[in-house]
């Protein structure tokens, strides 16, 4: 299948291709840990999950933490056998079949074109709201909207390292906030005594409402498999992808343990449960008024809405990525497959992504639907499923690929952290389907069509593949292959 082998590869640039050799580990962080959205997640999730089971979110965090990095053991193991920008499309291929891997590339794409969807509908809400309390600035949530899109349409045309320049800025802001309030807490001290109960299995694996908290704990970490997309754009990619992941998925849980820890402690082990029972959503406001000031409150309301800007970012970059793999393989229509002949972006995906987000916005403001709860909640929600189940497929797809040869990796790193790695996805997609309220807010035919979506994409893939494709993904394949021949 296009761009993937069975020996060590290189990947040569062309003037047809991306960037090759332009990111290093830190950019590729920059760009997965945004797709995360620390504080965000921080933000929302913190009070969410004391709301929904307590006080433990910070060992749900960890727990998740945890799987995530036996997946990202076998993933990154496969790095040096397959680089392309439609990661977990390419590894699926390689391992369970090209049907399959087509399907994987269906269910992927709609996951993070759904994720884009849902950010644009929040921040458009939180752009509006701190432009008028901050600002004085009124405008509707479809101008805000608008502009944000057309700011993260310009930089996914151009050339990655901007946006990676970009990101940067706005990661370190948001990661420092948190960092300072947390710290504050523990200067200033908690109104309780501190403990390790957060940590306690009996308050994030057993206490009712936990599945809940992995609902939230694995949507924390969406965007870490990132770091594979950018394979074809990093410089030494067999050693700056693996690290990249590693450092991402550390870095994040460790994080936002001790943030969601912090913002516990601030209240109080039994005082946050207490308030969490009134207006929840308020806490992360009053825990940084409390504890650093009033401009803290107003920075935080600022950076939020920059953290979803950073998130859009990674998340046009990655969707406008598999685009492009998907046209250059043939399995969508070869005009996606072309990268700009300066920029080395793949800016025919990003101009139809930039297109779509703009239309989808205007069809929420005509039909007069909210922009947080029925833009941003419900494409949130499908986004989920979608990618923890395409994780789940490339964690299987990881085992076939090292089952028929492990090529010279250790039974630990490609056999035994996969297998825990399925068990433990498996098991949180599960508590998502089961928990799907606790995503969307809604009860009912919606959420039962939204967690449909993405099987029916997924079976979409597989049978475009099927009928229609696979001549032209073979023709597709045999250029692209002659095409890197003649490079090198």
């Amino acid at each position: 299948m296009s761009g993937t082998t069975m020996e060590p590869m290189s990947a040569p640039e062309t003037s047809k291709g991306l960037a090759s050799g332009s990111l290093g580990v830190w950019a590729i962080v920059f760009f997965v840990m945004s797709a995360a959205a620390p504080l965000t997640v921080v933000a929302s999730g913190a009070p969410l999950t004391v709301y929904l089971a307590g006080i433990g979110g910070p060992g749900a965090m960890l727990a998740a933490g945890v799987v995530l990095m036996l997946f990202a053991s076998g993933f990154t193991a496969m790095t040096r056998y397959v680089r392309d920008a439609g990661a977990f499309y390419a590894y699926t291929t390689e391992g369970l079949g090209a049907p399959v891997g087509s399907g994987a590339a269906a269910l992927t794409t709609y996951g993070y074109t759904a994720l884009l969807l849902g950010f644009y509908g929040f921040v458009a809400f939180f752009a509006q709201m701190t432009a008028a309390d901050l600002f004085g600035i009124d405008l509707p949530w479809i101008v805000w909207a608008v502009l944000i899109a057309a700011f993260i349409g310009f930089l996914g045309y151009r050339q990655v390292d901007m946006g990676a320049k970009v990101l940067a800025v706005l990661l370190t802001a948001e990661v420092a906030l948190l960092a300072v309030l947390s710290l504050a807490v523990l200067i200033q001290g908690s109104p309780e005594p501190l403990t390790l109960a957060p940590f306690d299995p009996s308050n994030w694996l057993t206490a009712e409402g936990a599945g809940g908290l992995f609902v939230l704990g694995f949507g924390a970490y969406i965007g870490f498999e990132g770091t594979a997309i950018y394979a074809e754009e990093a410089r030494n990619p067999e050693r700056t992808i693996p690290r990249a992941t590693y450092i991402a998925i550390g870095f994040l849980g460790v994080f936002y343990a001790f943030t969601f820890y912090c913002f516990i402690a601030a209240f109080g082990m039994d005082g946050v449960v207490a308030a969490a029972q009134g207006d929840f959503e308020s806490l992360p406001f009053v825990w940084a008024d409390e504890y650093l000031g009033t401009l803290a409150l107003k920075v935080l309301q600022v950076l939020i809405v920059t953290s979803f800007v950073a998130c859009l970012i990674a998340f046009h970059n990655a969707c406008s990525r598999y685009l492009f793999s998907q046209g250059r393989s043939g399995l969508l229509p070869a005009v996606l497959g072309k990268a700009h002949p300066k920029h080395h972006s793949p800016y025919v995906g990003s101009l139809a992504l930039t297109a779509l987000s703009v239309a989808a916005l205007l069809l929420t403001q005509v039909v007069g639907w909210d922009p947080y709860l029925d833009l941003g909640l419900l494409a949130y929600g499908t986004g989920v499923v979608s990618i923890v189940a395409a994780q789940a497929l490339c964690a299987i797809a990881v085992l076939a690929f090292f089952g028929r040869d492990r090529r010279g990796h250790s039974p630990l790193r490609v056999v035994v952290a996969p297998v825990l790695a399925v068990a433990g996805l498996v098991t949180g997609l599960y508590l998502i389907l089961t928990n799907f309220v606790v995503v969307t807010g809604y009860t009912g035919t919606v959420n039962t069509v939204l967690m449909l979506l993405p099987a029916v994409a997924f079976a979409s893939g597989v049978a475009w593949y099927a009928i229609r494709r696979p001549g032209s993904v073979a023709a597709a394949a045999e250029a692209r292959a002659h095409e890197e021949d003649t490079v090198a």
